[in-house]
Order: C-alpha cells, then sequence, then structure tokens
C-alpha cells in the first residue's frame, strides 16, 4: 500500500466513537453549568451611559475634581519611578540568569530555566502582598516586587538572545587565542546589547502597568487612591485617575517605541 493510500484512509471507527463521547461529556458539563449556577448578580443602581459619563465627562466640570490633578499626576510620577526602579534593578540582574539559561554559554542551563521559572511563576501582585509584609507599606515593596519578578521575564528573554547570537564570531576569537573573558566581552556583548537594551525597555512598558495596581496592597503609586476611590463609588475621581493613568502609558509607549525602533 502506498503512503499517499494510507495518508487518505479515512480514521478508525473507535477513534470517531471516542471523539463522540468526550464530545457528549463536555456537552453534558455545559447544560450542567449553565442550568445549575445562578447567574443573577446585584449591579448599580446606574446605568453603564451614567457610570461612563461620571468618569470621563463629568471631571473636567467639577472644580473640585480639577483642584486633585496635580496630586494624582504626583501618585502618577510614584508609580512610573517604582516602575523605572523595578526595570533597573531586573535589567541588571537578569544578565547573570540569562548566561545561567543559556544552552550555549552554561552546562547547567536548565538549572537555570528551572529558576527563572519559578521567579515568574509570582505575578506580581502576589510579591507585593508578600514584599509589603516584609519590609511595610510603601514604594519600597512595589519596587521588589515588580523587580523581581522583571528578573524572571528578561531573563527568559536574554536567554534566548544569548542562544541566537552568531557562534562562528566566537570560534574565531578562540582560534585567534582569545580566553573566556575575552571571547564574552568582545564576541558575545556586542551581539547582545541592542536585543537586550530592547527588551529592557518593552518590559518597563509593561512594568508601568503594572505597578499602577501594586498600590491596591499599600505597595505605592496611584493605585492607592484608584482603589479608595472605586470602593467609595466617586466615579470622578476614579475617572481622573484612569485618564491620567492613559495618558502617561501612552506618552511612555510612544517614546520607547521611538527609541526601540532606534536601537534595533
Amino acid at each position: 500500500m502506498s503512503k499517499t493510500t494510507e495518508l487518505l484512509k479515512p480514521p478508525p471507527r473507535k477513534g470517531r466513537w471516542k471523539f463522540f463521547a468526550i464530545f457528549l461529556v463536555l456537552v453534558y458539563l455545559y447544560y450542567v453549568a449553565f442550568t445549575m449556577t445562578d447567574l443573577t448578580f446585584r449591579g448599580s443602581s446606574l446605568s453603564p451611559g451614567a457610570i461612563f459619563k461620571r468618569l470621563f465627562w463629568d471631571p473636567f466640570f467639577m472644580e473640585e475634581i480639577r483642584v486633585k490633578i496635580p496630586e494624582y499626576a504626583y501618585y502618577m510620577l510614584e508609580s512610573v519611578l517604582i516602575a523605572y526602579a523595578g526595570t533597573l534593578i531586573a535589567a541588571v540582574l537578569a544578565i547573570p540568569f540569562g548566561f545561567l539559561a543559556a544552552s550555549n554559554m552554561s552546562k547547567l542551563s536548565t538549572a537555570g530555566k528551572w529558576i527563572l521559572n519559578g521567579i515568574r511563576a509570582f505575578p506580581e501582585i502576589v510579591l507585593a502582598i508578600i514584599f509589603v509584609a516584609a519590609v511595610g507599606i510603601g514604594p519600597y515593596a512595589g519596587v521588589l516586587a515588580v523587580g523581581i519578578h522583571s528578573i524572571g521575564m528578561l531573563g527568559k528573554l536574554y536567554a534566548e538572545v544569548i542562544e541566537s547570537i552568531d557562534m562562528k564570531v566566537l570560534e574565531a576569537l578562540k582560534a585567534n587565542g582569545a580566553n573566556r573573558l575575552q571571547v564574552i566581552w568582545y564576541g558575545v556583548i556586542p551581539q547582545i546589547i541592542p536585543q537586550f537594551s530592547n527588551y529592557a525597555m518593552y518590559r518597563f512598558e509593561v512594568d508601568v502597568r503594572a505597578s499602577t495596581i501594586l498600590g491596591v496592597v499599600g505597595a505605592g503609586g496611584i493605585g492607592v487612591p484608584l482603589i479608595i476611590a472605586s470602593m467609595q463609588r466617586n466615579w470622578e475621581q476614579v475617572g481622573m485617575m484612569l485618564m491620567i493613568i492613559i495618558v502617561v502609558v501612552t506618552i511612555i509607549d510612544f517614546v520607547s517605541g521611538k527609541i526601540r525602533s532606534k536601537i534595533v
């Protein structure tokens, strides 16, 4: 029997029955989920349109909200600085982890990848809760949470960059008598610096977004007044803070994108 005939042969009847049985089980589970789950909820008495109006229209016409813009801008600046400090720490400390996890540089690359996976397994918000309990409420806990989590992400990206370098350059340096340190300095570093910088800046953009919510657990930044205002249903204050976050994040994304396009 030719290979073409084998490819055109219909799937065995046993496989079709198995697929049909799995399909019936899934249909039954969805039926039970939707018929036995109470989907009713008690929402706000305000309509979505009214909430949207209070969030993004009314704040511009309320003097008591406009006077708070400098205060909210200060909190947003604190969030940006938390993200900057955390990213800076991670961008430096992730380098040795990247080399450890790179299979073409380390014999312990599997262990390095497991370490980075373990660091990455904890979200920033969980790390922030831990560090708030350890060092107290404030931006310091936010910096540690952002920095530790970013080490896991940047370390993985750094390792992939190192594994994709041109090994012929390294072999040529070794053939000319260069030692291991010289091979890394003249052969590896020039190839990885542009990508490392690109990933670090991209990670800063992500960390700015993450740092805005760390204040929910007391890790500083604009998250603290944001969660308080939302719990008090003060939608005008929430809307003004959201607009400040949107503007700042958009500016950072635009500037970072321009810089990254010049680097790469």
